[in-house]
């Protein structure tokens, strides 16, 4: 395809929903589906594009960086997106697999795993890993980068224990799983004004070294918390990273505080 936009890909418009991309994606994987295209290679070309686009806008921050990446570069918008994003990393977290699962249970279609295969060769490795008290079922691509990204197995324990397990499925199977970066929690201080009015603030986020400006929504209360999505601690093994929380404070009028801490002196 010369054509380079997600958007025209799927046939949508770029105010829709979710539920409408994913309305549009099935259409159009029945129709480009490799059993129902057998020996037309074009088809399969059209089909692992539109994997990809459905990829990137069925997630919402890979969506929304692209949608500032096309109202910036316009047509160029796609070269942008991909100097930062190898195909690993646009599968990360799909349900592509899952969707032609149930396109193989309602239509007799091969599964996805043979599918896949067929589209990408040796970057695509499926695993299916059990021992006594944890189950993971995935599926993970690589690249020459040596990047993965990969559906996420699910494991019974959190805390120490899945820890533990998370160690021993990476010496057992050879496959490191994603893990999201901590979040950064911190506070920040308004005037009862700047609370009551919001707007943008401008906020150094020591951390990271960078600078940031958060919009306050109108009447923010004490005590609430903002959160950035993706500006926390990076994640491990290729996965997202955490949040930064900023907790509010509402500072105090001068006088009022004087008054408080002279009265807190007399009891």
């Amino acid at each position: 395809m010369t054509e380079k936009d997600y958007y025209k890909t799927l046939g949508v418009d770029q105010k829709v929903g979710a539920k409408q991309i994913k309305e549009a994606y099935r259409k159009l994987a029945f129709q480009y589906h490799p059993d129902r295209n057998k020996g037309n290679p074009e088809a399969a070309e059209r089909m692992k594009w539109i994997n990809e686009a459905y990829a990137v806008l069925s997630n919402p921050a890979k969506r929304r960086e692209y949608d500032m990446l096309r109202k910036q570069f316009g047509s160029s918008a796609y070269g942008q997106f991909r100097q930062a994003y190898s195909d690993q990393d646009i599968f990360s977290g799909s349900d592509v697999n899952h969707i032609f699962e149930q396109m193989a249970r309602a239509f007799g279609f091969r599964g996805s795993d043979e599918i896949f295969r067929e589209f990408y060769g040796q970057g695509y490795r499926n695993f299916h890993f059990r021992r006594p008290g944890v189950f993971a079922r995935g599926w993970v691509f690589t690249g020459p980068s040596g990047k993965r990204a990969s559906q996420q197995p699910q494991f019974p324990f959190t805390g120490n224990l899945g820890k533990i397990y998370k160690y021993l499925f990476k010496k057992l199977s050879g496959f490191e799983l994603p893990e999201k970066g901590a979040d950064i929690n911190e506070v920040i201080y308004l005037s009862p004004q700047q609370a009551q009015e919001g707007g943008p603030y401008a906020y150094y986020l020591k951390k990271k070294s960078k600078k940031l400006v958060v919009k306050i929504p109108p009447g923010v209360k004490e005590r609430q918390k903002i959160r950035l999505a993706g500006m926390g601690e990076d994640g491990k093994g290729g996965g997202a990273p955490g949040d930064l929380l900023l907790k509010v404070h509402v500072t105090k009028p001068l006088f009022q505080s004087i008054r408080e801490f002279i009265s807190s002196l007399r009891k």
